[in-house]
């Protein structure tokens, strides 16, 4: 791993208390909620997560617990890669 490849990486808890180290790839807007596409150093599959403020402004990742947001905001990441590609 490259020094400047640190900046992308942050550390996330899972509900254990487990640390786990992901890597960020991309970071979106949709319908007026921003969201991050993050990699696990040790996974395939990347996790989508609504970042979201505290009472103090500071940034939160959170998971997204409606299905129904969660395919939507999927489906729409699919179309920006696609995008992307043409």
């Amino acid at each position: 791993m490259e020094e400047g490849d640190l900046e992308n990486i942050i550390t996330l808890l899972d509900d254990d208390g487990n640390e786990i180290e992901c890597e960020v790839i991309d970071m979106f807007e949709f319908e007026e909620k921003e969201y991050a596409v993050l990699l696990p150093t040790d996974e395939e599959d990347p996790y989508i997560l609504r970042i979201d403020k505290d009472e103090d402004g500071n940034e939160l990742f959170a998971m997204i617990e409606d299905d129904n947001e969660f395919d939507k905001v999927s489906e729409a990441y699919d179309e920006l890669l696609d995008q992307d590609e043409n």
